[in-house]
C-alpha cells in the first residue's frame, strides 16, 4: 500500500501521461505510487478535513482512499483524469466517515460562509477621499520581479505559508486549482459547489496569497 513519503523526495515528471502512470501503477511500481501519494497527499488531507473533525481521522480517510485506489486500479476506465478519479474516491470515503462521525455538513454549506474581505479594507481610499474605493498605493510591479519570484525559495515559502493560513474551504479550492491543476468543472463536481461559489472562494484565496506576496516583495 502506498505511504506518505518521508525524508526521501520523489516527484513525478510533468510530462507523465495518465496512461503511462496507470501502467506503472498496475505493474506495482512502488516509486510511481510514492510519487503520486507525495503529490496528492496534502490536497487529499485538506479535502478530508472539510468532512471530519479530527486530523487523525482525516489521515485515516486518506489512507482508506488510497486502499480504494489500489483495489480499483484495474477497474479505472479513464472517463476522467486519474487525479480526478482518486479525489472522487477520497470524497466518497470522507462523506461516509463524516456521517459516521456526526459531521455531515456538506462542503457547499461551508462554502457559503463569509469570513471577511479578501483584501484589507485599509488598502483602499475611504468615502471622504476624492477617489473613494481606489487603492491607496498600487500593488508592486510583478512583471519586473517575475524572474526573482519564480527563483526565490523564500517567496515560494511565503506563498505556501499564506495558503496554509487560509480558511479550510479557500485552502481546499486554491490547492486543487492552482497547486494540483484541477479545472473549475472538476472542483465543482468533486466538492459539490456551484461555479459561482467556486469562483468566490478562489478569488478570496488568490487575493490573500497575492497580498502576502506583495508584502514580502515590497519589503
Amino acid at each position: 500500500m502506498p505511504r506518505p513519503v518521508g525524508s526521501r523526495h520523489v516527484t513525478l515528471a510533468p510530462t507523465t501521461k495518465d496512461d503511462e502512470l496507470l501502467a506503472r501503477l498496475r505493474a506495482g511500481d512502488e516509486t510511481a505510487f510514492e510519487a503520486l501519494v507525495a503529490q496528492l497527499y496534502g490536497t487529499m488531507l485538506m479535502v478530508a478535513r472539510t468532512y471530519v473533525k479530527d486530523r487523525a481521522v482525516a489521515e485515516e480517510v486518506v489512507q482508506e482512499a488510497w486502499l480504494g485506489v489500489v483495489q480499483g486500479l484495474d477497474r479505472f476506465e479513464g472517463r476522467s483524469s486519474l487525479k480526478t478519479w482518486i479525489l472522487a474516491i477520497l470524497v466518497n470515503q470522507a462523506r461516509t466517515r463524516g456521517t459516521r462521525e456526526a459531521r455531515s455538513v456538506p462542503f457547499a454549506a461551508l462554502a457559503r460562509d463569509d469570513d471577511g474581505p479578501a483584501v484589507e479594507p485599509e488598502r483602499f481610499r475611504g468615502p471622504d477621499d476624492p477617489y473613494p474605493g481606489g487603492w491607496r498605493s498600487f500593488p508592486a510591479d510583478w512583471s519586473a520581479a517575475a524572474d526573482r519570484i519564480v527563483g526565490d525559495r523564500e517567496t515560494i515559502r511565503v506563498a505556501m505559508r499564506a495558503i496554509a493560513e487560509l480558511p479550510p474551504t479557500q485552502q481546499t479550492v486554491i490547492r486543487m486549482r492552482d497547486v494540483e491543476g484541477y479545472s473549475s468543472h472538476e472542483v465543482c463536481g468533486l466538492l459539490g459547489v456551484s461555479e459561482a461559489n467556486q469562483r468566490v472562494l478562489l478569488h478570496r484565496a488568490r487575493s490573500r496569497v497575492r497580498a502576502a506576496l506583495e508584502r514580502h516583495i515590497d519589503g
